[in-house]
């Protein structure tokens, strides 16, 4: 007998079983079968949460006096929710990591040491790749804690804690594919990660250290100092400047503004190209008056150390598009500026 193998034999036609009439499926129907997945997954969570008791709480408790690393392990779809775990357990204060389970019992289960703490992700809790992998762990010593929908299943019975995943029937309408099943295994790995966030007392700062590359890091580390203008590329000009003055410091700053000081250096207003088309359209002769007569007095200001985020939400709310840096004055006689941040900074930034 000759085996026929779809990617051997790529020339030739095939049709996949179950397409046929699947266009004469109206919307209606289609929109129903989602909904009925949904229904029958929420409920599967609903169900987890009277499930959670003392041995929740000794997992949270083993987790919390790892002081190695927290290894999660799984196969098939328990694997993509251990590996989204892990990286959630990562992220959120407990060093984690995720090893396949069929790797791990080729070489990878040397990545184990002593004070590590396993997860064991497996619905059946029969998965032979993971029970291969049993007599290592025992070896090493390391407490096991596993995520299984059998209590009487020789990975439960090996475990040092189990957490009750079992489910009322998968959404999937033939009952085989994962469903349910992976969703209350994914709710429940949460609910982990996050009992464990709250007894660390792991806050918005530790989050962006540990996000420091994306838009939520910059939102929660990226301060005012990280992107101002300073020095000379400060726009500025004194108090008793004449309007010419101030509009040559602003063309050549490129900012369309410039901070007006006094003779030690402390803010006293801040003039912008807008208060000069203010000025012209009430006929007022620009020629007689110095930039103290139309600066606008007691500015919005900011601090360096202030998160340029809430910077970027102050420019917003007042429709302006920068800020001066002042720091107050060690005499305590007003605001010294220090620099300048724009919308433009920040936007280019990526705070936004």
């Amino acid at each position: 007998m000759t085996a026929r193998n779809g990617a051997d034999r790529a020339d030739e036609p095939h049709t996949m079983t179950g397409t046929a009439g699947a266009a004469a499926v109206d919307d209606g129907r289609l929109i129903g079968l989602g909904r009925e997945v949904i229904e029958i997954e929420a409920a599967a969570v609903a169900a987890l949460a009277p499930r959670l008791d003392a041995r929740f709480a000794g997992a949270c408790r083993t987790l919390l006096a790892c002081r190695g690393r927290v290894v999660v392990c799984g196969i098939g779809k328990s694997g993509h929710v251990g590996a989204k775990l892990a990286a959630t357990l990562a992220s959120t204060g407990t060093p984690a990591f995720f090893v396949h389970a069929a790797e791990a019992a080729h070489g990878d289960i040397g990545m184990l040491q002593p004070g590590d703490v396993v997860i064991a992700l497996s619905y059946s809790g029969g998965s032979d790749e993971l029970l291969v992998l049993l007599p290592g762990i025992r070896r090493l010593g390391l407490p096991l804690i596993s995520l299984c929908g059998e209590a009487d299943s020789t990975l439960a019975r090996a475990s040092d804690v189990v957490l009750d995943t079992r489910i009322e029937r998968e959404a999937c309408p033939l009952g085989l594919a994962p469903t349910s099943s992976t969703t209350a295994t994914l709710a429940l790995g949460d609910a982990l990660a996050i009992a464990l966030l709250g007894a660390r007392g792991f806050d918005s700062d530790d989050f962006a250290r540990a996000h420091p590359g994306g838009r939520l890091g910059r939102r929660l580390l990226l301060r005012v100092a990280d992107v101002m203008s300073t020095g000379t590329a400060v726009p500025r000009v004194d108090h008793a400047a004449r309007i010419a003055d101030a509009l040559v410091e602003i063309s050549s700053r490129g900012l369309g503004m410039v901070n007006v000081i006094d003779a030690d250096d402390r803010l006293v207003g801040v003039f912008t190209d807008g208060d000069l088309r203010r000025s012209l359209a009430r006929g007022e002769d620009v020629r007689a008056v110095g930039v103290a007569d139309l600066m606008t007095s007691a500015p919005t200001t900011v601090r360096a150390d202030t998160l340029a985020y809430a910077a970027l939400e102050t420019m917003q709310a007042r429709r302006i598009t920068s800020l001066p840096v002042t720091l107050d004055g060690t005499d305590g006689q007003g605001e010294r500026l220090e620099g300048v941040v724009t919308m433009h900074a920040l936007l280019a930034a990526g705070v936004a």
